[in-house]
C-alpha cells in the first residue's frame, strides 16, 4: 500500500495523499511485526502514564481539568472522568509529563504521547474495537514522524515544539479514521488544524511546564479540527506546502531545508515506527548519550570525581539550543525540567551517582552540591563527527587533576533506531514504571489488556487503564 506524493501533479498536495493513507489502511496491512512493536510503544507510554500520577504536576492538572467539566472518558491511573478531549488532554500530560516516552529521531517527535491518548479515547467514546485503535494509532504514528522529519530539525531551532506542532496533524487523521471520514474529509480537517497547532519551546528558558501539555493539546486540536470538517467546516487546501502552510509559516528561511518528499514517502510500505526510539532514561533524547557515556566513565576503577578538573560534553550541533543553552541553568538547575534538560546536569550525575534515572531528576536531588560543583566544570561544544538526527551522538571526556584523560563516546545512543530496546525491555520497563504506584497484580492486569488490545473493545481497555475509585 505505498502512496507517493507526485510532485509532477500540481493538483496533488501532501494533505490528499496523507488523507488517502489515513482513510484506506487496514488493519490487515500493517504487518504482524510491525503490530507487535506498536502494542509495545504504548505498553510504554502507559508505563509512564501510571508512573506520572506520584508527581505533584499529575495532580494539579488534573484539579486544573476536572474544574472545566466531568464525562465518561477514562484517565490513565487515575479514576477520575472526563469530558473526551480533557481526558485526551490528561492522558497526553501523563505520558510525556516524566519525558521519559519514545522520540522518533528523524522527526524529533514524542509522537506516542499524542497518538496514544486520541486514538485511546476516540475509539472507547465511539464503542471500537481493539483493531481500530491499533490501526488509527500506527496511522498517527506514520503521519506524525513523517512530518516531523520534513522539516530536518528546523522546527526546534526557530522555536516550536514538533511533539504539539505536528502532533496536532496526526492526531486529527486518527480522529477523523475513527468518526469514518473519508478522504475529502480528513483532507479538509487538516486544513482546520493548521489554524489550531501549537507548541512553544519557551519552557527551556525557565523550566516551565508547559512542554508536558502539548501533546495532549495537540490531541484536543486533532479531535476539534475532525469534528468540525466531518460537519461541513471549510479549511484550507494547502496545508503544508503553501505560501502560509505549516512549514512556510513555522520555518521561515529555514523552510529551504525542508524534504517534502518524506511526509509521503514509503506510506504503507517502509514504517517508520521502527524507527522510533524508546527511552531508557527520564530526560531529553539529547541529553541520553551523554549521560551513558558518564556513567561508564564513572565506572572505570579508581575513578574519583573529586579529583576531575575539568569536563567537556561532545554534542550535535543541532541540538545546543535545547540542552546546552542557556548555560546558567544548565549548570545550576532550578527545577525538574531544567535538569532533565541539561548536559551539564546530566553528565554530572553520571559521573558522580553512575546512573540518572527518576530519582536524580528528583527536587530533593537537583540541588547536590557534589553534583552541581561538577556540573559547573561541564563545558559543551559542537561534535564534529555527529550523525544527528539519525543518532543522538555524545562524548564525554573528563580531565582528572593529574593530568589524566578519560573519554568515553556513545556514537549511537542506547534505546535508539540502530540500537534498539527488545520489546522484553520495555515490558521491564514497564514493570519498574508502575512499581511506583501499583502492586504487582495491577501491573500483570494493565500489561495482558494492552498486549491482547486486539481481541477486545477499545472501551474495555480504557476501562482497563483507569484506577479504580
Amino acid at each position: 500500500m505505498n502512496i507517493a506524493l507526485d510532485t509532477s501533479n500540481a493538483t496533488q498536495l501532501i494533505a490528499g495523499a496523507l488523507a488517502e493513507f489515513a482513510a484506506n489502511l487496514r488493519y490487515e496491512d500493517i504487518p504482524e511485526e510491525i503490530r507487535e512493536r506498536a502494542r509495545h510503544l504504548m505498553l510504554d507510554g502507559i508505563g509512564i502514564a501510571h508512573a506520572s500520577t506520584h508527581y505533584d504536576f499529575a495532580h494539579r492538572s488534573l484539579a486544573a481539568v476536572a474544574e472545566l467539566g466531568q464525562g465518561d472518558s477514562d484517565v490513565i491511573g487515575l479514576s477520575a472522568k472526563l469530558s473526551l478531549r480533557d481526558a485526551v488532554l490528561m492522558n497526553g500530560i501523563l505520558v510525556h509529563g516524566l519525558d521519559f516516552d519514545d522520540t522518533h529521531g528523524p522527526g524529533i517527535i514524542h509522537a506516542t504521547a499524542s497518538c496514544l491518548p486520541t486514538a485511546l479515547g476516540v475509539a472507547a467514546q465511539l464503542g471500537l474495537s481493539g483493531r481500530e485503535l491499533l490501526t488509527a494509532y500506527v496511522l498517527g504514528m506514520e503521519i506524525g514522524t513523517r512530518l516531523g522529519a520534513v522539516a530536518k530539525g528546523g522546527f526546534h531551532q526557530i522555536g516550536f515544539h514538533p511533539t504539539g506542532l505536528v502532533g496536532a496533524f496526526a492526531c486529527t487523521l486518527i480522529a477523523g479514521r475513527l468518526q469514518g471520514q473519508n478522504a475529502a474529509q480528513l483532507a479538509m480537517a487538516q486544513g482546520i488544524a493548521l489554524s489550531t497547532a501549537s507548541g512553544s519551546m519557551e519552557f527551556l528558558q525557565d523550566g516551565a511546564w508547559t512542554k508536558r501539555m502539548h501533546p495532549g493539546w495537540a490531541g484536543v486540536a486533532g479531535i476539534t479540527s475532525a469534528t468540525l470538517a466531518r460537519h461541513g467546516f471549510i479549511g484550507p487546501k494547502a496545508v503544508y506546502e503553501g505560501r502560509f502552510g505549516l512549514f512556510k509559516s513555522h520555518l521561515g528561511p529555514l523552510e529551504e531545508n525542508c524534504d517534502y518528499a518524506l511526509a509521503t514517502q514509503g506510506l504503507g510500505e517502509a514504517w517508520e515506527i521502527e524507527n522510533v526510539s524508546v527511552k531508557p532514561l527520564p530526560a531529553c533524547h539529547f541529553t541520553h548519550a551523554c549521560a551513558d557515556a558518564a556513567v561508564l566513565i564513572r565506572q572505570q576503577p579508581g575513578f574519583d570525581p573529586q579529583q576531575i578538573a575539568h569536563i567537556k560534553a561532545l554534542v550535535p550541533a543541532g541540538v545546543i539550543k535545547t540542552v546546552c543553552e542557556p548555560e546558567q541553568y544548565k549548570r545550576q538547575p532550578q527545577n525538574t525540567y531544567d535538569a532533565q534538560f541539561s548536559i551539564p546536569y546530566a553528565v554530572a550525575s553520571g559521573l558522580v551517582r553512575g546512573r540518572f534515572g527518576l530519582a536524580e531528576i528528583d527536587p530533593a536531588a537537583i540541588g547536590d552540591k557534589v553534583v552541581l560543583r561538577v556540573a559547573g566544570l561541564v563545558e559543551y561544544a559542537a561534535d564534529p563527527d555527529s550523525t544527528f538526527p539519525r543518532h543522538y551522538t555524545g562524548e564525554v571526556i573528563v580531565t582528572m587533576r593529574d593530568g589524566t584523560v578519560l573519554r568515553h563516546r556513545e556514537a549511537i545512543n542506547r534505546g535508539g533506531c540502530d540500537r534498539p530496546l527488545s520489546n522484553a525491555d520495555i515490558i521491564a520497563k514497564f514493570r519498574e514504571n508502575l512499581a511506583l504506584v501499583a502492586a504487582n497484580q495491577r501491573a500483570d492486569n494493565v500489561l495482558q489488556a494492552v498486549l491482547q488490545l486486539d481481541e477486545a473493545p477499545a472501551r474495555e481497555l480504557s476501562r482497563a487503564l483507569a484506577a479504580r475509585a
